[in-house]
């Protein structure tokens, strides 16, 4: 008997869960190379600023954005790209052919890859507080939190569209990804408070940068934090995350239904090089 769509979905993102985080157990040099070898260049604005004796949450601006570029990273690299990947390893295919939803199968990617970079994200935080003093002060933890989970939402969205998009334009995927990862730094204000964009360029560039969750979500979790001022009001960046998850959640699904009628109907989605 065919299992309900709910629990099918359940299941496929469960199933697509568990290898990246047994990966996580049977590889342990990636710790070395993902959390460690980041540490040396939050150190480097670190002293940057200390040398400059600018306020001290400015090293908290910099932890902080470096445990979040890992979530950025993941959604690229392990979201993004991956459905391409499994196109060259033959396993696409699997994929579509089976019952299994392609959105369960993603939100499964989603949740190990999240689950192994909050190790890196934990790692480089914590670091961060013993080596550097970093000065949280937060306003309410259950606020903080909620603005991660709904910044994870909303930019595990953008992966989840990102992955059949850059499937359907073959190799330039491979590029796209290449060409958002500097950009985004410098637009999300990984080293510095967003709202340096407007006094440098001009105020329409942090509005478009807070088209990316990750811009909002950092932006909003440094006002709770370290009690800084923001580019926008706390809520209202909420509010922003919010209707950017819907947004992307909605894209993501269509684009992936597109992608399985384009597989079913042309038959060419899943050769390689096509």
């Amino acid at each position: 008997m065919m299992p309900s769509s709910g629990r099918l979905f359940v299941t496929a993102a469960l199933a697509r869960t568990y290898p990246r985080v047994a990966w996580m157990f049977r590889h342990r040099v990636w710790l070395i190379q993902e959390t460690f070898l980041p540490l040396l260049s939050v150190a480097a604005f670190a002293y940057v600023y200390r040398s400059m004796h600018a306020p001290a949450e400015y090293v908290g601006f910099v932890v902080l954005g470096a445990a979040m570029t890992a979530f950025w990273m993941n959604v690229l690299w392990s979201m993004g790209a991956h459905l391409y990947w499994e196109r060259d390893s033959g396993n696409l295919e699997l994929y579509i052919l089976s019952p299994a939803p392609l959105m369960g199968i993603l939100a499964g990617m989603a949740l190990g890859g999240m689950t192994t970079t909050c190790v890196r994200a934990l790692t480089i935080i914590t670091a961060g507080v013993l080596i550097f003093d970093v000065p949280f002060q937060p306003t309410s933890w259950w606020l903080l939190g909620f603005i991660f989970l709904l910044t994870m939402v909303a930019l595990y969205g953008l992966g989840m569209m990102f992955a059949s998009v850059f499937l359907l334009y073959g190799r330039e995927a491979w590029h796209t990804v290449n060409l958002l990862q500097e950009p985004v730094y410098l637009m999300t204000g990984m080293n510095f408070p967003v709202k340096a964009l407007g006094q440098m360029l001009t105020h329409a560039l942090p509005a478009i940068a807070m088209l990316i969750p990750l811009t909002g979500g950092m932006d909003a979790m440094r006002q709770v934090l370290f009690r800084s001022e923001g580019f926008l009001s706390v809520w209202t960046e909420v509010g922003l995350l919010a209707g950017l998850s819907l947004v992307f959640l909605t894209l993501a699904r269509w684009t992936l239904a597109t992608l399985e009628r384009k597989a079913r109907r042309d038959g060419a989605l899943t050769v390689k090089w096509q």
